[in-house]
């Protein structure tokens, strides 16, 4: 589904509150998880608003409005975590790395390429997957190798010394 978007998956419950534990790499959580909006699990039609958030470790810490007990929130263990993608809010600036997947980039030589993959390699440090004609590049998805990104035209712009 393009409207919903990945944000992690529940790991455990955490206390006898029904407070629910996720283990998530999203980028925009501050975003994701903003008391008042909505997340989905397993891609279920069933929304659920978010009352309370915290961090606790390496873990995003919520619970959900009218779930006040362990037994109510066990059934979430193990499910994956989404959220609708207008929920979000994002300004023009921010892009999902899923988004990035089939730009095209365009580089300070005028050589053009693909995105064929964005994978993290530390919490704050993402790699592209970038091909150009038979070959594989990994680049920095930071200053100073990407100079502009054109969301509306789904192109690229790499400063590149050599290919």
């Amino acid at each position: 589904m393009k409207d919903v978007v990945y944000i992690g998956k529940v790991v455990t419950t955490h206390g006898i509150q029904g407070e629910i534990r996720i283990l998530s790499d999203f980028s925009y959580k501050e975003k994701a998880f903003q008391i008042g909006t909505h997340l989905l699990f397993d891609q279920q039609e069933q929304e659920y608003e978010i009352v309370r958030y915290r961090k606790h470790k390496q873990y995003d810490m919520i619970t959900l409005k009218e779930f006040n007990t362990i037994n109510q929130v066990l059934a979430f263990k193990g499910k994956k975590v989404y959220k609708k993608r207008e929920e979000l809010k994002l300004e023009d600036t921010e892009i999902l790395e899923e988004d990035l997947l089939h730009y095209q980039v365009i580089t300070n030589k005028k050589e053009t390429g693909e995105i064929t993959e964005v994978f993290k390699v530390h919490p704050t440090k993402q790699i592209l997957r970038v091909k150009v004609g038979q070959k594989e590049y990994l680049i920095p998805y930071e200053a100073p190798f990407v100079k502009k990104i054109d969301k509306g035209a789904k192109k690229i712009f790499l400063d590149w010394m050599e290919w």
